[in-house]
């Protein structure tokens, strides 16, 4: 039974289970590559755009790949009006994740490229994907505070358009560059939770909506997604920098987590954790208010202090904990950190689905068909007798 126990309980942590060219972590190092690219240099130098058609078409565009991959996006941007109408449909308190999960699906309805998808058709697809993900959050925030969706901006780039459309005003250019950056920084990491739910799905030849709403499902999951969401409720919760010694000390003692340190895979601190808090920092100077970056700075240090001495070894900062007081200093809606992550990390979803679906078949089963240990029921590890229902105490 013990033996089962473990079995059960490893959610198949370091076991490798297929082939991969479009990212790698190195957990030891803290380093995180798109095809080849650290993630420093692609945030440092590279847009959206670029980073997508990367993940796409396995390297870098010219420019004049750039223009059209860019010109294609803009064009994908709009959702059907029927899928609008649907929205409208959907009660204000929805969560913000199951409508995204829903109207996803529903895109499928409207591709007419589907069922029947060549490999240059799933591309076409993983742009209109790209494109209409951003567009689909932004209407759902506005329908259901009873406003009318913002039609997207041709002339802006794709962040800077996800906050047109959210917001109904043109964006600053500083803050649509903060967010460009946090897209490149989201865009992929790997066989993670949700990554691997699309390459699942997308192994039994579902379409890439299916494989994509998959991905959704599983970012909703509190283990996944949404702890950037948390690590801003921790905040407001603390809310001075004076309240953070005794709240680390309190969450210790209780045996609670601080939320935003400590991650699957990296044990040391986080790359994107490096590019985000700056970007936070400079973000509240900004808006006039650096209490959020300064909670922050302060509760990484006492946490990771606390957490040594306490338990002999570091605890690493992970990427959701300076993206919480970015995010809000730039006005997204807390309820909304998890889409917004659904917004870049669908560039790296894609890629995985075309990846599984036409690239290196060869090199593991077309199924993901996994194996468990039956370990008996209420009869124990044997079969049961079967006893008719009229004589069952």
């Amino acid at each position: 039974m013990d033996d089962c126990k473990i079995i059960l309980n490893t959610g198949l942590r370091g076991v490798k289970i297929a082939q991969t060219r479009i990212s790698d972590v190195d957990g030891n190092a803290g380093w995180l590559i798109y095809r080849g690219y650290l993630i420093q240099e692609l945030a440092s130098r590279a847009t959206f755009e670029e980073v997508a058609y990367l993940l796409l078409f396995e390297r870098l565009p010219s420019k004049s790949e750039l223009e059209n991959f860019t010109a294609e996006l803009v064009r994908e941007r709009e959702i059907p009006p029927e899928l609008i109408a649907a929205l409208q449909t959907r009660p204000a308190s929805a969560m913000a994740m199951d409508v995204l999960q829903a109207a996803i699906s529903m895109l499928a309805n409207h591709d007419p490229e589907l069922p029947h998808v060549s490999q240059d058709g799933s591309v076409r697809t993983a742009i209109r994907l790209i494109a209409k993900t951003a567009t689909l959050v932004a209407a759902w925030h506005r329908i259901r505070r009873g406003l009318d969706p913002v039609s997207p901006n041709p002339l802006l780039y794709h962040a800077a358009n996800f906050l047109y459309m959210l917001n109904n005003e043109a964006p600053d250019s500083e803050i649509a560059h903060f967010l460009d950056v946090c897209l490149v920084l989201h865009a992929e990491h790997s066989f993670n939770a949700s990554t691997f739910a699309a390459r699942e799905v997308a192994s039994t030849k579902a379409h890439m909506y299916a494989a994509v709403s998959a991905a959704i499902g599983s970012l909703s999951g509190e283990l996944h997604g949404g702890a950037n969401a948390r690590v801003m409720d921790m905040l407001l919760k603390i809310g001075t920098t004076e309240a953070v010694e005794s709240y680390v000390q309190t969450e210790f003692a209780a045996g609670r987590k601080i939320m935003g340190l400590g991650h699957a895979v990296y044990n040391v601190d986080d790359p994107r954790a490096f590019i985000l808090a700056p970007m936070s920092k400079a973000m509240g100077e900004k808006i006039g208010d650096t209490r959020w970056y300064d909670i922050s700075r302060l509760l990484e240090n006492r946490a990771k202090a606390a957490f040594n001495q306490q338990k002999g070894m570091d605890i690493v900062v992970n990427v959701d904990f300076y993206s919480a007081s970015l995010y809000y200093a730039m006005g997204i809606p807390i309820d909304l950190f998890t889409p917004v992550f659904a917004v870049s990390r669908v560039a790296g979803w894609v890629a995985h689905v075309i990846e599984e679906q036409y690239a290196g078949a060869s090199a593991k089963p077309v199924l993901y068909r996994p194996e468990s240990e039956y370990v008996g029921d209420y009869c124990g590890p044997e079969t049961c007798s079967f006893t008719p229902i009229e004589t069952r105490s």
